[in-house]
């Protein structure tokens, strides 16, 4: 059985080489600004203390004042889990960096993303609907989605 990562413990470390990236930490997660998304992915990627080396899942979750990109991250070699989170308040063209670099695993995930939430993953190297057809009007997991 795994164990999650201190979120607390994790923002410290994030804090030593990034100073003001951490928005916020809980106990089990940490908030980061979209734009320092693609940094901190890289230091939990390559920290050995921290070796998450794995990306499991992407979420994105409409709360109606912003969107929220969840990322459910692993390490199989100290059998630990996280979770790294960053909100975006553009409710028009909401958009975050593409993480396809750091986890190319992040390529299908982010474009199921786009498809039904309409948040933009800039740098993605194919964004384009996986789910709908091109030409689809709107994306349908939006809470002011209306057919």
């Amino acid at each position: 059985m795994s164990h999650p990562l201190s979120g607390r413990w994790v923002a410290a470390k994030i804090a030593e080489r990034m100073e003001g990236a951490v928005a916020c930490a809980g106990e089990g997660d940490v908030r980061v600004a979209p734009a320092d998304l693609v940094p901190v992915c890289r230091l939990l990627r390559d920290d050995p203390e921290i070796d998450l080396q794995m990306l499991n899942s992407i979420s994105a979750v409409d709360y109606v004042e912003y969107f929220e990109l969840v990322y459910h991250l692993r390490s199989l070699r100290l059998n630990s889990t996280f979770v790294l989170r960053a909100r975006c308040h553009d409710r028009t063209e909401p958009s975050v960096p593409s993480l396809t670099g750091v986890w190319p695993g992040a390529e299908l995930q982010e474009r199921e993303a786009w498809d039904l939430m309409g948040i933009r993953f800039d740098g993605h190297p194919n964004l384009k609907r996986i789910l709908l057809w091109e030409g689809f009007p709107g994306h349908p997991l939006r809470k002011d989605f209306i057919r």
